[in-house]
């Protein structure tokens, strides 16, 4: 079976119950979660075989995270044990015209005091065929940059696909340092994944005619985002989601993949959101599966876009849903109907 390995952070998440508002709250829900976890889960919910890497404290919540990946099947025995703490991140759930809020305790965790020597990358890659990593890691410390470098590096001598998700975070480094660490890195990556602003803060390239607060988007303004992004690191492709946002509670929500000169679309849904954390994380996944399995261009941005809709109906980072279940929506059955 095809062996896909993520790399990146996972974190501790504490979410006050429903909607309430952190300061309303006198307890909250502890869940893990993370961008690159995030991916790994839903790769093994379609029965993929997928490796996390990361670093983790060896103490009890560090296993706690540990175990929260392998329960969905996650291969962990390449996890890095040491350092002092797990990352943590609060997350409010928006609601209506309130928006949701993130609120981040991450310094210092192990993974951002990782470094080369820690990780043996030609052992962690030997008989990989994707490598995904999203542009929060190398944003967590310099040390952590190197260590993606390390592993591009090897990837791209053993002849791995790789992906990366931009994730831009204005909280972890300014968009003069992402874009300077992220051009390097770009060198090495075959499939870039970005939403309607990551370009723009990242490279500086943005789509016209288009107000993401709004709601207003313009397709021809993408494929050219798309196409520029293209000729600059010699990708090959860009997915990009597109997300038409009424309120915290409703959005539209499609995607694009550009790839050998051409973009194709996916169709549009209309969602009424549960979480949208970890949306764009499922639709990479979405993307990782479908490309690794021999779909074609048009039938892959359907089913990441799908497996990312359905993300949007479930509580947590980590979407649990089948191949089966996002089929069935990508292939036209969106009623919510009962299933008996």
């Amino acid at each position: 079976m095809k062996k896909i390995v993520t790399f990146g952070e996972v974190m501790l998440r504490l979410a006050p119950e429903n909607y309430l508002r952190f300061v309303q709250s006198d307890k909250y829900e502890a869940t893990y979660g993370g961008a690159e976890a995030n991916v790994a889960i839903s790769l093994a919910n379609f029965d993929m075989n997928v490796a996390f890497v990361t670093k983790l404290p060896s103490h009890e919540i560090g296993q706690g995270a540990v175990n929260s990946l392998r329960k969905f099947g996650v291969d962990t025995s390449m996890i890095v044990r040491g350092g002092e703490r797990v990352g943590i991140y609060f997350c409010e759930k928006g609601a209506s015209q309130r928006p949701s809020k993130v609120v981040y305790d991450r310094a210092h965790s192990s993974i951002s005091t990782a470094v080369s020597s820690d990780f043996d990358w030609e052992k962690i890659l030997d008989g990989v065929v994707w490598f995904h990593f999203t542009g929060i890691t190398p944003a967590l410390s310099d040390t952590t940059a190197q260590v993606c470098f390390d592993a591009l590096k090897v990837a791209k001598a053993k002849g791995i696909t790789v992906s990366c998700d931009l994730n831009f975070r204005k909280k972890l480094w300014t968009k003069e340092k992402a874009g300077k660490i992220m051009s390097e890195l770009c060198k090495y990556v075959d499939y870039c994944i970005a939403n309607e602003e990551d370009a723009k803060d990242v490279f500086g390239i943005e789509a016209d005619n288009t107000d993401i607060y709004g709601g207003k988007l313009n397709r021809e303004g993408y494929i050219s985002v798309a196409k520029k992004l293209t000729d600059k690191f010699g990708f090959k492709g860009v997915a990009i989601t597109l997300r038409e946002s009424k309120s915290a509670s409703d959005n539209d929500w499609s995607g694009m993949l550009y790839t050998g000169g051409e973009a194709y679309f996916s169709k549009k849904y209309s969602m009424h959101i549960v979480d949208r954390v970890g949306g764009g994380d499922s639709f990479g996944a979405g993307l990782i599966y479908s490309i690794t399995n021999g779909y074609d261009a048009q039938s892959s941005i359907e089913f990441a876009v799908a497996a990312s809709c359905l993300k949007h109906t479930i509580e947590g980072d980590y979407n649990m849903v089948s191949v089966a279940e996002v089929k069935n929506l990508a292939g036209g059955d969106a009623s919510g109907r009962v299933q008996r």
